[in-house]
């Protein structure tokens, strides 16, 4: 959940990363029906063409009729996220797909990308009437079973990371650094779906608002690359990240995953690519934003696997499509790192704005027809 700034990037890379995850190529509405909700968002207002809906499958049609860029989540009464679709430009539309079962949601715009939002109340009634193939209960299965592992993966890098941390070992701590972000940047869709544990642990320092505390990733690696050393007071932030880290791993277990938010998740992923990795803003002070850009695409790489035999099924043109952009986008990563297999990613600062503009163009390329996937699994 992060906002999308602008101000070090060049306007060519602005301009591909706003239409990745603003979906500006979109020229007009599918025909709607009574699982549509409309939502119209302006810079102070939340308007949803729908109050009450029964359960099942979906669709939001969001507009955005303010001047700053938007984001819409459908949430549970404890903030839990169903689903989301971040990085709305003004003048701009999407379309989100969600699965919802019977009971009391909200639909917040959140104009700015910060705060809590504006917030609509949704009922959603009955039994779902949406018909799930069972290969997409099977995806489900082996996604849960997929973040799980990735958790429990993260947990001893972390704990490596933090103990080099504490011991001043700046140039082990270094080391650690990026490898302890991969499993959850595989899988931060996850993560975000509870609400409090991303921002404690994944916050950027020019996301912070108004008397927020920062904590976590990136409080550390401006001490290790930016003062080359870590106080007393950042030992003890440390120990917060692997308390925080295992708390979400505790919890990934719990996540709500439904076929959709899967899909959906997947093309959050590009969007954090887009709108973070791409612009170099990610990683601000150590520039490994390459080992996180790799990371969130191989977990959307992973969710659209699992989606991909009913997906192929229900329109085999997409499912082509992502193959061959996946491909693409894999391809290009390949250039930057001395194998296939290693995370030895070059230093971001290390890449040119032509360079940049490449990678841009690339996710661009995979964002577009990945907007689509949880419409086709919803078939």
């Amino acid at each position: 959940m992060r906002a999308a700034r602008v101000s070090v990037v060049t306007a060519v890379s602005v301009v591909a990363a706003l239409t990745a995850v603003t979906g500006c190529t979109e020229k007009s509405d599918a025909a709607d029906g009574d699982r549509v909700i409309s939502v119209t968002a302006t810079d102070d207002t939340c308007d949803t063409s729908v109050k009450e809906i029964s359960a099942g499958h979906v669709e939001l049609s969001i507009q955005n009729k303010g001047s700053k860029v938007t984001e819409v989540y459908v949430l549970f009464p404890d903030d839990r996220v169903v689903t989301e679709r971040e990085n709305i430009g003004p003048g701009t539309k999407q379309r989100v797909t969600a699965e919802v079962k019977a009971g009391e949601y909200q639909i917040a715009c959140k104009p700015g990308m910060k705060g809590k939002g504006i917030r609509q109340t949704l009922k959603v009634t009955g039994g779902s009437t949406a018909r799930r193939d069972p290969l997409l209960d099977q995806a489900v299965a082996a996604y849960r079973q997929y973040t799980q592992q990735q958790a429990d993966e993260t947990l001893p890098k972390v704990q490596a990371f933090v103990t080099a941390v504490k011991a001043g070992d700046v140039a082990a701590a270094k080391k650690a650094y990026a490898p302890s972000r991969i499993g959850w940047e595989r899988t931060e869709p996850v993560a975000e779906s509870f609400g409090d544990i991303d921002p404690k642990v994944d916050l950027r320092e020019a996301d912070l608002e108004a008397g927020q505390k920062w904590t976590g990733w990136h409080t550390l690696e401006k001490a290790l690359w930016k003062n080359g050393t870590v106080s007393a007071a950042g030992k003890v932030l440390a120990d917060q990240l692997v308390t925080d880290l295992t708390d979400w791993r505790k919890r990934v277990g719990t996540a709500d995953i439904t076929p959709t938010s899967m899909a959906n998740g997947a093309k959050e992923l590009l969007d954090e690519v887009a709108t973070g990795k791409v612009t170099g803003e990610e990683e601000t002070f150590s520039h490994t934003d390459l080992v996180d850009f790799k990371a969130n695409v191989e977990g959307a790489q992973k969710a659209y696997d699992l989606l991909k035999p009913v997906a192929r099924k229900n329109d085999q043109a997409l499912t082509t499509e992502l193959d061959q952009q996946f491909a693409a986008l894999d391809a290009l990563l390949d250039k930057y790192r001395a194998d296939k297999t290693s995370y030895d990613f070059v230093s971001y600062d290390k890449v040119g704005d032509a360079d940049r503009k490449q990678l841009s163009d690339a996710v661009n390329a995979l964002a577009e027809p990945l907007s689509k996937l949880a419409a086709a699994v919803a078939k």
